[in-house]
């Protein structure tokens, strides 16, 4: 990642869609050091996981937030200072989770998507694997206020991003297809 410093604040959202039904990691993050700097993980219909450095907090949504098509937005977002942790899905808020209150997150780490990385760059868990179709990755270094998280949601413009989806340079491992999203 292309950051001068330790994270102490970071926002990460995605666009997914699949149909299913198990665990999977959608957003991977793991340093030398720590597997799981951070984590985003769908662990059961309607609850999303955020891990910051190993520790995790749930968040429950109800699975019927999805747009027409199927298609979820997933912000989260993450402050050092207060340990506040938020999810957004959909454009909708819910509830603030405390969450590594005072910690730093290495900015010496490789990003996996699709995969949750149990050491890094690798270990990865077949029963873990997202399938489906991923698009509009950002990342930014702090604690998105909620209109550029609706902004992202919304497709809008939005505020330059430590990690950008049409910037994003990237290796393909294993069966991956690139195409046009489908609308």
């Amino acid at each position: 990642m292309n950051h001068h410093g330790p994270l102490q604040n970071f926002t990460v959202c995605l666009r997914y869609f699949t149909d299913l039904t198990r665990p999977y990691s959608l957003f991977s993050y793991a340093t030398k050091a720590k597997d799981n700097e951070i984590h985003l993980f769908k662990d059961e219909p309607g609850v999303l996981l955020l891990v910051v450095g190993g520790k995790w907090v749930d968040f429950k949504f109800p699975e019927n937030t999805g747009t027409s098509r199927g298609w979820k937005h997933v912000c989260a977002s993450w402050e050092s200072a207060t340990g506040i942790a938020e999810v957004w899905v959909n454009g909708n808020p819910l509830p603030r989770k405390g969450l590594q209150k005072g910690y730093s997150v290495s900015n010496q780490g490789m990003i996996v998507l699709g995969q949750d990385q149990d050491s890094f760059g690798g270990g990865f868990d077949a029963s873990q694997s997202f399938v489906g179709e991923l698009t509009d990755v950002c990342m930014w270094d702090l604690a998105t206020a909620r209109d550029a998280v609706r902004a992202a949601s919304a497709d809008s413009q939005l505020p330059p991003s430590v990690l950008s989806w049409g910037a994003l340079q990237y290796q393909i491992k294993g069966y991956v297809v690139l195409k046009p999203l489908l609308r």
